[in-house]
């Protein structure tokens, strides 16, 4: 049996920003045009009318400022309420493939080898661009890897469960270097036409690099061990796939996007994460006073405030656990590694912390590391 360790980190930052004074801005002037056109409607009490939203509302609710998308422009145009995304040829590099591209390019930078190195790569996403060939095998390709890929969906806990699927692999010696990457074009899949999610999300791509803890060139973080739990429920869903063709449902439905019952999520999902990384860091012999760094799923401020006091048993230092969204808004599946990669520099050797990341499934999975 080998070790893993994390040798590299790379994050890709679209360049367009939508502040949250611009998303309400094109909102409220969505939400009018939407209640003018259906006045009568809204008169006799068929049909409610679209509340305005706020840049306050926002943050309150969320924590959150501003996020990164690919294109910004279709987004805030009140008549469209999605992202202009160019179709591309076959022969052409898909999108996710692209910024995956970008991100792995950072992360093998980082550790120092280069691509054909690789023997494993693990695209894990919210949601993946097409459903076959798998991206990860385009990436593979792309950036002149060997061994095999495959794709990998386990929504906003896709990154910590490609993180402990390599590691395992990199353990039992099947594979001696990984790359899990994670391209989340959450703008696609966001439904920006509804007051209470149309802030949440914003498009990202990270990448980390695990290869066995001797062959590591420089810093790097030794994982000492890995740890998911699936628990079914519909309270995080998107219904949209390959089968609504065939169900004659290509019309716009509001469950083809992104959908959730907001404080049932809350209300389930804090103690499920919270008893999840009690009972890993209990099993692992590992107190509150060992920790020096917890990088969380950046969801919402309030779920890590929450999360990171009932971890700590008390209110984290500043520091201690690194909030992004305010920057990068939830980034699904990458928020919690953007975390780690711009949050771990200072740590010293035998310094402890981990990443955990939990979402749609419910799903949560824990990743504990030490700075080596």
């Amino acid at each position: 049996m080998y070790r893993a360790a994390i040798t590299g980190t790379g994050v890709f930052t679209p360049s367009e920003v939508i502040t949250n004074a611009e998303l309400v801005t094109a909102f409220n002037a969505y939400a009018d045009k939407y209640n003018a056109a259906h006045a009568g409607q809204i008169a006799a009490g068929d049909l409610p009318a679209k509340a305005h939203s706020s840049v306050d509302f926002i943050v309150a609710a969320s924590g959150i400022e501003q996020r990164h998308v690919i294109d910004k422009t279709g987004v805030l145009d009140p008549d469209r309420m999605y992202p202009h995304l160019r179709a591309r040829t076959d022969e052409e590099p898909s999108l996710m493939a692209e910024i995956g591209v970008d991100a792995i390019n950072t992360a093998l930078a980082q550790a120092g080898i280069s691509a054909d190195q690789v023997d494993l790569v693990i695209c894990a996403a919210s949601n993946i661009e097409r459903a076959y060939p798998a991206v990860a095998v385009e990436i593979q390709q792309l950036i002149g890897a060997g061994g095999f890929a495959f794709d990998m969906n386990v929504a906003c806990s896709s990154a910590t469960f490609g993180i402990q699927t390599a590691a395992d692999m990199i353990r039992t010696g099947s594979v001696r270097t990984a790359v899990v990457v994670n391209p989340e074009i959450t703008s696609a899949h966001l439904e920006w036409r509804d007051r209470d999610c149309h802030f949440i999300f914003g498009d990202v791509a990270t990448a980390t690099v695990l290869q066995r803890s001797e062959d590591a060139k420089g810093e790097h973080f030794i994982i000492r061990s890995t740890r998911c739990a699936t628990v079914f429920s519909n309270n995080i869903r998107n219904n949209a796939g390959f089968m609504r063709m065939a169900r004659d449902q290509m019309e716009d439905r509001r469950d083809m996007q992104f959908m959730q019952n907001g404080r049932k999520v809350f209300k389930e999902v804090l103690p499920l994460v919270s008893q999840h990384m009690a009972d890993h860091m209990a099993d692992e012999g590992i107190t509150a006073d060992d920790l020096k760094r917890l990088w969380l799923h950046q969801a919402n401020k309030a779920m890590n405030d929450y999360i990171g006091k009932k971890v700590l048993g008390r209110e984290p230092a500043p520091g201690e656990q690194p909030n992004i969204l305010q920057d990068y808004a939830n980034t699904s599946s990458a928020g919690s590694i953007i975390a780690f990669a711009q949050n771990s520099d200072d740590l010293k050797p035998g310094d402890l912390g981990i990443i955990c990341s939990f979402g749609a499934g419910y799903s949560v999975g824990s990743v504990v590391v030490e700075k080596a």
